[in-house]
């Protein structure tokens, strides 16, 4: 019988304890009047990590689960958009006219305390900001502007109601570190925009700065302007590595990163050198270095997989091929076509700002080497509905070069295997169809002529 008893209690122990558990998600719902879309996109607003798609009614209302974690979040409907900050056990009722989203969004319900908070903290802001650029000022003026704002943020803050201890706090933080953030883009912004080209700030100028501590981890996901400042950090001391040691930007990225104190903050800062390791010149030691630093075993996946793929594509292997692109002249084009001569292959697109900037450069190199021993081939990775568009910019342009057009965007194999994930991107191969350079210079960099020359071109 006591046993029984027990269990019983045990029982009932357990199921309170389950539903008093803290939720670990987020509601959003409500209306969007002159509702012209089906869907809303959620996306977090620091790190882009998190999308999500609510689905909207014929009548504009909205109503879902957000398992997102606590942050700000970007909320676009009818391409207009409004900011949100959300964190478990929210339930937030948004109402607003889509014509004009930011500007009629009405929040109520848990977490509307919080939300107008945010929203009344932006409109003070620009209104203490005014129009004039802050960076104008002389050094006195804009210590004297910034006190002003953070004097009157912090009045805003401790005279508003409703809100919960945590975000309170958090929220003095996030005023105090955007302050020092303006203080330490000072000086370079004050040089560019009172066209001082060599100024230098005072030398106890930026001695607010000293007092930071560059490891919090409770900061670092609260606000961004406490993120913000730790990445000037530690760029900042890469900087210093890269010209001590004489050594590439990258490796000085990875060394410095490596050193942050906070393991949360070290896996994110590496985080945002992934994409790097199909760019470096020192594959091994990129791979070595952030896989001897990290521990986020999603993004050491993701860096391992293309670490596999790009020791395929070193310089001295046989290049992939791509087979029956559709070449702009007429018919297919496969690169076994080209054997015979050096390949130099430019990948992009006719949406690719840094690639059209790319087009003289490439014109006139062509021209010069246009009875060399060298085929200039442009391989275009939009999407195929940009088809038309893709060959009206040949046309317009006047493109030269075997101009083709890849199979299957971003997703063709010959992309995939090169790990492409930006453009522009130049590849030079022998007339074996062997690689010569993976990650050769662009058409504007006078390496690249010096690269053609020890080739003999």
């Amino acid at each position: 019988m006591k046993k029984h008893l027990f269990l019983m209690g045990m029982a009932i122990l357990a199921f309170s304890c389950k539903k008093n558990a803290p939720a670990d998600y987020a509601l959003v719902s409500g209306q969007f009047l002159n509702n012209t879309d089906e869907k809303i996109i959620l996306i977090s607003f620091n790190d882009r990590a998190f999308l999500d798609t609510l689905q909207v009614s014929s009548d504009g209302t909205f109503n879902d689960t957000i398992r997102g974690g606590k942050g700000l979040y970007q909320l676009i409907y009818n391409k207009m958009r409004t900011n949100i900050h959300l964190e478990n056990g929210y339930n937030l009722i948004l109402n607003a006219d889509s014509k004009a989203l930011d500007s009629t969004v009405v929040i109520t319900g848990t977490g509307a305390e919080e939300n107008n908070f945010l929203r009344a903290r932006s409109k003070k802001t620009k209104e203490l900001e005014g129009t004039e650029n802050i960076y104008i000022l002389e050094e006195d003026a804009f210590k004297d502007k910034t006190t002003t704002i953070v004097t009157s943020l912090n009045e805003l803050l401790n005279n508003t109601e409703g809100l919960s201890e945590p975000f309170r706090l958090a929220q003095q933080k996030d005023i105090k570190y955007t302050y020092l953030n303006k203080l330490g883009n000072y000086e370079y912004a004050h040089a560019r925009y009172a066209k001082k080209k060599d100024f230098k700030v005072s030398p106890d100028f930026l001695s607010d700065l000293d007092l930071i501590d560059y490891n919090s981890e409770e900061d670092y996901i609260d606000s961004r302007a406490y993120k913000s400042l730790v990445g000037k950090h530690y760029r900042s001391k890469a900087a210093e590595i890269k010209t001590t040691e004489n050594i590439s930007k990258d490796i000085a990225d990875l060394q410095a990163f490596s050193t942050a104190k906070n393991q949360t903050i070290k896996n994110d800062l590496l985080g945002s050198t992934v994409a790097g390791i199909t760019r470096t010149k020192h594959l091994d030691e990129y791979y070595k270095l952030f896989m001897a630093a990290s521990t986020d075993e999603e993004q050491n996946e993701t860096l391992k997989g293309f670490y596999e793929n790009l020791k395929k594509v070193q310089d001295g292997n046989p290049s992939p091929k791509f087979d029956n692109y559709v070449n702009y002249a007429g018919g297919t084009t496969s690169l076994d076509d080209l054997k015979g001569k050096y390949v130099y292959i430019d990948v992009w697109a006719t949406w690719c700002g840094p690639c059209i900037r790319e087009i003289p450069a490439l014109k006139e190199t062509e021209q010069q080497y246009h009875d060399k021993n060298i085929e200039f081939v442009s391989i275009s990775v939009d999407k195929q509905k940009d088809f038309e568009k893709w060959k009206k910019m040949i046309n317009d342009k006047e493109l030269g070069g075997v101009q083709l057009f890849a199979d299957h965007d971003f997703q063709s194999k010959f992309i995939k295997d090169y790990v492409i994930n930006g453009i522009p991107k130049f590849i030079l191969l022998d007339p074996s169809g062997n690689i010569v350079n993976a990650n050769a210079p662009r058409p504007s960099d006078p390496k690249l002529i010096s690269l053609f020359n020890e080739q003999g071109i």
